[in-house]
C-alpha cells in the first residue's frame, strides 16, 4: 500500500487505478468523510444522487489543473523549443478566439486534466478526462461571477467531477453542470473546439500558441498511463452503469447537440466509413491523421483515430459547432434516452 502511494506522489497515474481498487470503501460515496476536506462544499445543495460520486483515487488537487500556462509560439507552422517533440499525428485540443489561437496538447491534458486560461481576452476552461475521452472547452465566467477550477479526484459514471474554487462546488466535466455546492444547477456555456492533429494545428494557424509545460520534468509527458485504455473490449473504469446497445461501450461516438436539447451521437466507425455525416445543417466531417492517445504506451504511437471537424452550415458559410469525441458508454450514461447512429 505505501507503495502505491509513493507512485501516487510521484504522479504516476497509472497507478491511480490500482490505488482507487485496492483502498477499501475508496470507490463508494462517503460525503460524511469528504466534509473533513471539503468544509467549504454545502453537501445539502445536490442534484444527483451522492452515492453516483466515487473516489478515484487521488486526493483534492492529486491531479494538479494548470493555472498560469506556458506556451511556445509557431513560426510559419514549425515548432521550436519543448513543443518541437510534437508528432504531427499527436491530439491536440484547439481553440481560438479571433486572431489568438491555441493548442493544448493531450500529452499534457492527460497528466493535469484542466487548464484554466484566458484567449483573445475570454476566460476559459480547457478540460480532458482520459477515461472518457472528453475534451470540452467552456466559458469560466457566469452569472455568478468569474471561476477557475480544480480537480475534485472524484468520478461519476467514469467522468472527472471538477470544483470551482470560488466556492467549492462540484461541477460534471462531461455536461459542465455544477452537481453538488451552492452552485447546483448551474451550467457553463459550451465553446467551440476540435480535437485534431497536431499537424492540422499548424496548418491552419502557422503562428499559433502550444501549451508546453510549466516544469517539464514534473511528469513523464508523452507517457500514455492507460495503455490500452481504448481497444476493443477494455472495460470503463469504476463505472457500474447500463451499457448502450448495439455497440462496443469503449467505441468511440461524436457527441453533438443538433438543435437545443436535441443530443445525437454518431459511431466514428459510421463517420470514418462515409467520410461525412449531415443531420439537419450539421455536418460532421471525418479524416485520417491523429493518433490514439490511450493506445500505445506513447502518445504519438496510438493507432490511427482520425479527425473529426463538426460545423453548422450558415449563410454565409459553414462555422464550428461545440462538439465531443467520446466514449459510447459515457455518451449513454448522461444522455441515456438519446441516439446513437450507427448505420
Amino acid at each position: 500500500m505505501e507503495k502505491l502511494r509513493g507512485h501516487l506522489r510521484r504522479g504516476s497515474l497509472g497507478a491511480v487505478m490500482i490505488f482507487a481498487l485496492a483502498l477499501p470503501g475508496a470507490s463508494s460515496a462517503s460525503p460524511d468523510r469528504w466534509r473533513s476536506e471539503w468544509p467549504r462544499t454545502d453537501f445539502a445543495k445536490h442534484s444527483v444522487d451522492l452515492d453516483e460520486i466515487r473516489s478515484g483515487g487521488p486526493p483534492k488537487d492529486g491531479i494538479p489543473a494548470i493555472d498560469h500556462p506556458r506556451f511556445e509560439r509557431l513560426e510559419h507552422g514549425r515548432a521550436a523549443g519543448w513543443s518541437a517533440r510534437l508528432a504531427p499525428s499527436e491530439p491536440v485540443v484547439s481553440f481560438v478566439v479571433e486572431r489568438d489561437a491555441r493548442a493544448y496538447p493531450l500529452r499534457i491534458l492527460i497528466w493535469h486534466e484542466i487548464v484554466n486560461d484566458v484567449v483573445g481576452g475570454v476566460p476559459v476552461l480547457v478540460t480532458y478526462c482520459p477515461l472518457c475521452n472528453s475534451a470540452i472547452v467552456f466559458r469560466r465566467s457566469t452569472a455568478s461571477g468569474l471561476l477557475d477550477f480544480g480537480t475534485t479526484g472524484k468520478l461519476r459514471h467514469s467522468d472527472l467531477v471538477m470544483y470551482d474554487r470560488q466556492t467549492e462546488s462540484w461541477w460534471q466535466q462531461f455536461s459542465g453542470e455544477a452537481i453538488v455546492g451552492a452552485l447546483t444547477g448551474t451550467r457553463l456555456s459550451l465553446l467551440p473546439a476540435r480535437l485534431e492533429s497536431f499537424a492540422r494545428f499548424a496548418k491552419r494557424f502557422g503562428d499559433g500558441l502550444v501549451l508546453v509545460p510549466n516544469d517539464p520534468g514534473l511528469r513523464n509527458y508523452g507517457r500514455n498511463p492507460y495503455v490500452a485504455y481504448d481497444r476493443q473490449g477494455a472495460r470503463p473504469f469504476l463505472y457500474d452503469g447500463s451499457m448502450p446497445d448495439g455497440i462496443e461501450p469503449m467505441a468511440r461516438v461524436v457527441a453533438v447537440e443538433v438543435e437545443p436539447g436535441d443530443h445525437q451521437a454518431f459511431a466514428l466507425s459510421l463517420l470514418r466509413e462515409r467520410g461525412e455525416v449531415r443531420q439537419g445543417d450539421v455536418i460532421l466531417r471525418w479524416s485520417a491523421g491523429q493518433s490514439s492517445a490511450l493506445d500505445a504506451a506513447i502518445v504519438d504511437g496510438g493507432r490511427d483515430v482520425g479527425n473529426v471537424v463538426v460545423q453548422r452550415q450558415m449563410r454565409g458559410g459553414f462555422v464550428d459547432i461545440p462538439y465531443d469525441v467520446t466514449f459510447a458508454f459515457a455518451y449513454h450514461a448522461f444522455h441515456p434516452g438519446s441516439p446513437i447512429h450507427t448505420r
